[in-house]
């Protein structure tokens, strides 16, 4: 059994060598999955408190609390975006830079992580100004919603949206991996797939949440409901067009039903369309459409008699 164990570690130790893509050694430390989760429930504890904890908080003592959630965002995000920024740099600098050099990298990409926790923990209050007006549509925007409280506790909708207000944030302040590492905890949580990068505006409800992908050029209006299997996706498009806008643009007050399927950046949803279920759209749509398969013909049987 030994020699067999040694003739594994020595491929896989061969493997280190020959397979190098997929190596992170003798580099700096990697933001921790760990981490960037416990970071995204300390801040969903701070939009929705009394609600992510088992102990409940008085009126009294509610400024201690958030003093000490807020203390801890800024701390932890501080560390593991100052990981990100550092991996980033030093993958971008080619040939690799000295001790010195990478003393000095290491001190920026800490001062600019600081700079990014603090002026991202200044956010919060609007994200949960934004996050209110989600809460307030999905609970309106639903009949069998019995209490926003229910809301908040069990939809997966909000769930992910809550994520994506969050990682966006941090997208638009250019911090790498983190915003992709809570998206995707998120993805494997719910199976709602929203790319950091999309614009979502107020109000937005993803009803029967499960099996949407809304991808990272979208941009989304205001009053949006949308249902299970959308896909707000890309065109086929070459590597190097990463950086045009490949995903729709979906107006204000649009509904999109289930299993609807709209793809390209230059299509557009106009204001106050209703998108019907298993549609297939890759061109844009006036203001004040209705788009919606209409079965050529049913079949119906009547029972057989008895």
């Amino acid at each position: 059994m030994l020699k067999r164990l040694n003739h594994v570690i020595d491929a896989i130790h061969d493997s280190y060598l020959q397979l190098g893509v997929i190596n992170h050694l003798d580099g700096p430390k990697l933001p921790s999955r760990e981490s960037v989760v416990k970071i995204l429930r300390d801040i969903e504890s701070l939009i929705f408190p009394g609600y992510r904890e088992d102990e409940t908080i008085v009126r009294e003592n509610i400024r201690y609390v958030v003093a000490e959630r807020v203390s801890r965002v800024a701390k932890n995000l501080t560390e593991e975006t100052h990981r990100s920024l550092c991996f980033q740099r030093r993958h971008e600098l080619k040939p690799p830079c000295g001790d010195r050099d990478r003393e000095a990298l290491t001190s920026a990409c800490y001062k600019r992580a600081e700079e990014i926790a603090l002026s991202f923990v200044e956010c919060i209050p609007e994200i949960r100004r934004r996050i209110k007006l989600d809460v307030e549509a999905a609970f309106q925007g639903d009949p069998a919603s019995k209490s926003r409280e229910e809301v908040i506790l069990a939809y997966p909708g909000v769930e992910a949206v809550i994520a994506h207000r969050v990682a966006h944030e941090l997208w638009i302040r250019d911090v790498p991996l983190i915003p992709r590492m809570m998206s995707e905890h998120i993805h494997g949580e719910t199976g709602i797939d929203i790319h950091p990068g999309a614009v979502i505006g107020d109000s937005f409800f993803i009803d029967h949440a499960t099996g949407v992908v809304i991808g990272e050029t979208t941009i989304i209006g205001k009053n949006v409901k949308i249902y299970q299997g959308v896909t707000i996706g890309a065109l086929s498009v070459k590597k190097e067009e990463a950086d045009k806008k490949r995903h729709p643009t979906i107006e204000d007050d649009v509904t999109i039903y289930a299993g609807a399927t709209i793809l390209g950046g230059k299509t557009v949803i106009g204001e106050g369309s209703i998108i019907g279920g298993n549609v297939w759209i890759t061109e844009s749509v006036p203001p004040g459409s209705k788009i919606y398969n209409k079965p050529s013909s049913y079949v119906r049987k009547a029972p057989a008699a008895v």
